[in-house]
């Protein structure tokens, strides 16, 4: 049985250089690094950060770390006109540094036609790279093609493409739909029809939903993590965007300067203790 691949998320170091993140990710035991490409988590980027060269640079670092990459996260909305010809950049950057999955949101439900057509390409081409599309769930409070575990797992069935799978995010939930009562169920929900998952945890205040510690906010992280342990394989990613918080609007607020590198590895050295106790890692 292959050893589960627990990776972080590139989220968790916005502000910080490459190949700090990578060290840092190293030092405290991951074996996994997951690049994050979302607009509104992460310092601002164009399609120039997935060119031949960049391409080329990650694999270095990655290389130089000793880390591997499994999935990468970048977010877009695959229901405008030219989504196939940016998502097909992504997939190509994002299998040639190695990854088996990449994350994005699905569309908004207004854009759902041109969603469904622009799949169909996708999913012969992500064939062709050999790489799974994860469908997320998004956290911004709007109508989504997926807004709950349901809606996702449909839309997977419906399409029925080995390449086609979720990459689940139950603390997105949290804000997304704040009246939903077991963010932990809904995530176990979506497990089978899922690819990966981000593991993350959030605490709710007036002012908005702030990341924290994994087990120390309102997902029920545990009874997750212990749904996840059933399964043989599943990968999953901490991802804990300590530097932003999403308003009651649920909108990404980002803080003006980087979360300290010693902050961010308190923050994951705890919560990866957490996972690996949960799923019963042996590192």
């Amino acid at each position: 049985m292959a050893e589960r691949v627990i990776s972080v998320s590139g989220a968790p170091y916005d502000g910080h250089s490459r190949e700090a993140a990578l060290e840092s990710a190293a030092t405290l035991g991951f074996t996994h690094f997951e690049p994050a490409f979302i607009v509104g988590y992460t310092e601002p980027f164009d399609e120039t950060a997935f060119t031949p060269s960049e391409m080329n640079s990650w694999r270095s670092a990655l290389r130089s770390s000793g880390l591997s990459c499994h999935a990468m996260s970048s977010h877009i909305d695959l229901g405008f006109e030219d989504s196939v010809e940016v998502f097909t950049g992504r997939m190509a950057f994002a299998a040639a540094i190695g990854a088996k999955v990449i994350a994005t949101n699905a569309a908004a439900r207004q854009r759902e036609a041109t969603f469904r057509r622009n799949v169909e390409t996708i999913l012969r081409r992500a064939e062709a790279f050999d790489i799974i599309v994860g469908l997320e769930n998004p956290g911004d409070g709007s109508d989504s093609l997926i807004n709950t575990a349901r809606d996702g797992i449909s839309l997977v069935e419906e399409f029925g493409s080995p390449f086609l799978k979720l990459n689940y995010d139950a603390a997105n939930t949290a804000s997304h739909r704040p009246d939903m009562d077991d963010l932990a169920g809904d995530g176990i929900l979506a497990l089978p029809e899922s690819a990966h998952a981000h593991i993350k945890d959030v605490r709710e205040t007036d002012e908005g939903w702030f990341f924290c510690d994994i087990g120390d906010g309102k997902v029920g992280c545990e009874r997750l993590l212990a749904a996840i342990a059933k399964l043989d394989s599943l990968p999953v990613s901490i991802e804990l965007p300590l530097r932003l918080h999403r308003n009651r609007q649920a909108q990404p607020v980002r803080r003006q300067d980087p979360v300290p590198l010693s902050t961010i590895e308190d923050s994951l050295a705890r919560s990866l203790k957490v996972v690996r106790r949960a799923l019963n890692h042996n590192q």
